[in-house]
């Protein structure tokens, strides 16, 4: 996928956020939004154990201690407190998180997410997916349209192992937003310059098409 539409998901994103927040960003596209949100209004969540994430914008602030749940390098802002791992999923799980904004592999056509595991593959640990997305009071999906492969990762059923049996509210992509409602999944908006034409050749999953639909500029 392109910085560009890398951009334009997490700024999409960035919209959804309400002022005094609690956001948990997770890794890949989700630490972008934060370069599109007002910091002194929203308070980034790391599970390692921090609230009032920055974005580390001079290497002169560089601090190996300060990294996010990714292992990434970030800042501290005006007021952040720190927590031990514990007391930060506690926090997780106990439904004090009012947005998780997370990666995914699949999702379908049900709101289900697989964004842990690839079958065959090594991995570093689960993370803390699972326990945001049953803590969580609002979970949004940004990612790319399609793999690598050209193949959707919007789909009818995962053939990924699921995350958790919690459904998502939201998926934004570069070519479309979609949101859950009723148990069925709306198309909301276009992304610009795309058509509804492409969105239907690209997704595979089963979808309805909101009465009001956006195009976005």
């Amino acid at each position: 996928m392109s910085k560009e539409s890398q951009e334009l998901i997490s700024k999409r994103a960035a919209a959804e956020l309400q002022p005094n927040s609690i956001v948990n960003l997770g890794i890949g596209i989700p630490t972008l939004v934060a370069k599109y949100v007002d910091s002194s209004s929203v308070y980034f969540h790391t599970e390692n154990g921090m609230i009032g994430v920055s974005e580390l914008t001079s290497e002169d602030d560089f601090d190996p201690s300060l990294v996010n749940a990714g292992k990434l390098p970030i800042s501290e802002g005006i007021g952040a407190s720190y927590f031990n791992s514990g007391e930060s999923f506690a926090m997780i799980r106990g439904g004090h998180v009012n947005v998780a904004i997370l990666g995914a592999l699949q999702v379908d056509e049900q709101g289900l997410i697989a964004n842990w595991a690839i079958p065959g593959q090594n991995i570093m640990g689960v993370g803390g997916a699972m326990d945001l997305l049953s803590g969580a009071q609002k979970v949004i999906v940004t990612t790319n349209h399609t793999s690598k492969k050209g193949e959707s990762k919007i789909v009818k059923k995962c053939t990924y192992p699921i995350t958790s049996l919690r459904k998502v509210d939201l998926i934004i992509t570069e070519l479309a937003v979609f949101e859950f409602s009723g148990g069925h999944m709306v198309l909301k908006e276009l992304m610009p310059g795309v058509s509804l034409a492409e969105v239907k050749d690209k997704t595979e999953a089963n979808f309805e098409i909101s009465d009001s639909i956006t195009i976005l500029c």
